[in-house]
């Protein structure tokens, strides 16, 4: 592909994986997500809950980045999924000096129940797609976020 086609493609591709992102930040998604999967946890907690699990044993700066929060406030926020007995915090394998979070049982039993949810709220937005189409999105989300990951983080 030449960057000429590429460069007038990036403003409706950053408009459109903002319109994503918005809607999956919408407090009435993760209520509905909540609700759905049955499961009484603050609305802050289960997206660090979710990426403790995705990404641990994970410190809390490297997930304070990933979900575009302060580390204070985040390691206040694993603080009570620890309390809640929903994570453990260990000493980091590379780093001693690092506390990393990673999900308990408990933690882990949760997180599947997020999933089963997401997956049945994702189906019904997907309802009418064709197969082949989903699985065309599935595999060129995945190539562009593999894509994003391999870049600096300063360009990001």
């Amino acid at each position: 592909m030449q960057n000429t086609h590429i460069s007038g493609k990036i403003g409706p591709l950053h408009r459109a994986v903002l319109d994503v992102v918005s809607a999956m930040n919408r407090p009435q998604q993760d209520d509905l997500l909540l609700r759905e999967a049955a499961i009484p946890l603050d609305r802050a907690l289960f997206p660090l809950l979710v990426g403790i699990g995705r990404y641990g044993p994970i410190g809390v700066v490297e997930l304070g980045e990933r979900a575009g929060r302060d580390y204070t406030t985040v390691s206040r926020q694993v603080a009570k999924l620890e309390a809640l007995g929903l994570v453990i915090r260990q000493s980091g394998q590379a780093d001693r000096r690092v506390r990393e979070a990673v999900v308990t049982a408990e933690g882990r039993a949760m997180i599947d129940r997020l999933d089963a949810a997401r997956a049945r709220i994702g189906a019904a937005a997907l309802a009418d797609w064709d197969p082949r189409e989903v699985d065309e999105l599935v595999r060129l989300m995945r190539k562009f976020a593999d894509a994003l990951q391999e870049m600096p983080k300063a360009v990001r």
